[in-house]
């Protein structure tokens, strides 16, 4: 697989930093971070790589040169006149099969291989990573699909929600800061797109077909025009991925590279997560929650959940719904539920990398119930095949792994799992204070 790296940024929210070079030019941990970029992309065996230079772009060349002292190969296309995000991809010679594009002024360090898998997989005109972040709301948001018991698809009625990774809306972040979501009612996942793609030439063309101009903006005029074709997949990831665009980021960063976050977070390597109940441990216990307006954070919830992020666990929800067997809620008030918990926390800084949930119970005699989730299953706490479950997607290393939650339940789930601590959050130990305890 090629990779198209667009070079060219002014970087002028980060000109405190440094102002006479190109923004990918700017040094972190002594390399300039288009290196650091270049050094994952070889490690993923992806040697064949364009430059799209504009801005100060001698500073690039000069550097890089045909990136044989970097053990890759490097061609350049420089921008005379400013091309948008994506005008260069109609310029540069050879892309006719699917290519990896990056943004130059982004520190990652992930599992290509797997990420060209799931594009390859899924047949996509163009495969976006996508991951929860703690800025999301001046960010651009993914909402994909999910196909509910019943509906067509997913017609069996046992059958949990399918989340296809299909786009289905895209919010781009002028858009998303307009929403008033508590008076609109509108909750969104904390989905954001990361800015490294996967694209298709396929795309290409079917976009130019309704482009009549040279300065084209990847996002606007042919990504998110193209959600309507349903062959937009987005791609969740837990690994690191943060741009450099202000100095407080950079700073970040260049924390993070020296703690070694950012290399641990690739999923070759096995993470380690912070197992979390929902009610009670991070918003408050309302019986068994069957209403959008109870969901109500805890105080100090988002802070704790923040300080898990930042000590580069994952942030990974376990818990048992079984207001679905007892017919009391559906799946899809489950869902808006959990999306304005994602979005209350969002708004905190805070996020989660994952959530996994239980929808079965095995008494009988409730109003409405589903028999189909009345059932013995190994998902439901304390047995632990949601957390056994999470450890097999994420890579989880479970002897590394802690259970936080509010009931006998939660810490035996946590110890049938083997993780290495339980804790037990109560009246007076709040969730803030066993992250204190255990991170």
């Amino acid at each position: 697989m090629k990779a198209v790296i667009m070079a060219g940024g002014k970087g002028t929210r980060i000109q405190s930093v440094a102002s006479d070079i190109p923004k990918p030019m700017i040094r972190i941990l002594g390399k300039p971070i288009l290196e650091h970029q270049i050094e994952c992309l070889k490690s993923n065996g992806i040697t064949d790589i364009t430059l799209v230079t504009g801005h100060l772009g001698h500073f690039i060349n000069e550097y890089f040169g045909d990136g044989s002292k970097f053990g890759v190969n490097i061609k350049y296309y420089n921008e005379t006149s400013p091309l948008g995000t994506a005008g260069a991809l109609y310029k540069i010679e050879g892309l006719d099969e699917d290519f990896l594009l990056l943004c130059g002024d982004t520190i990652f360090d992930i599992d290509i291989n797997r990420f060209a898998k799931f594009h390859k997989e899924h047949g996509a005109y163009a495969s976006l990573m996508a991951h929860p972040n703690s800025h999301p709301y001046d960010s651009s948001l993914l909402v994909t699909e999910t196909i509910f018991p019943g509906q067509e698809g997913n017609r069996d009625l046992g059958a949990l929600p399918l989340e296809t990774c299909r786009v289905v809306r895209w919010l781009n972040k002028e858009e998303n800061a307009t929403i008033e979501h508590e008076k609109e009612n509108l909750w969104f996942k904390n989905l954001v797109n990361a800015g490294i793609e996967i694209i298709s030439p396929e795309l290409l063309r079917e976009a130019k077909k309704h482009l009549s101009k040279e300065k084209i903006d990847l996002d606007r005029d042919i990504l998110k025009p193209a959600v309507s074709s349903g062959r937009i997949f987005a791609y969740r990831s837990s690994e690191y991925i943060k741009d450099m665009g202000t100095p407080d980021r950079y700073y970040q960063v260049e924390k993070d590279l020296k703690s070694g976050l950012v290399a641990s977070r690739n999923l070759r390597e096995k993470q380690k997560a912070v197992f979390l109940d929902r009610d009670g441990t991070i918003n408050k216990s309302a019986g068994f929650l069957c209403s959008l307006k109870d969901m109500i954070l805890l105080e100090g919830a988002a802070e704790a959940i923040k300080a898990i992020n930042n000590a580069g666990y994952l942030a990974v929800v376990i818990t048992n719904q079984p207001q679905i067997a007892r017919g009391e809620i559906s799946f899809e008030d489950l869902d808006r539920i959990n999306s304005k918990m994602e979005t209350l926390l969002g708004k905190e800084g805070a996020y989660l990398d994952a959530l996994y949930f239980c929808p079965h119970h095995t008494d009988k005699g409730f109003a409405g119930e589903r028999l189909e989730y009345k059932c013995q299953c190994s998902c439901r706490k304390p047995k632990p095949g949601l957390l056994l479950q999470a450890a097999k997607d994420l890579n989880i290393d479970l002897t590394s792994s802690i259970m936080i939650g509010d009931s006998n339940r939660d810490i035996e789930a946590g110890k049938n799992a083997g993780c290495a601590k339980t804790l037990l959050v109560k009246e007076d130990f709040s969730l803030l204070d066993a992250v204190k305890t255990c991170l």
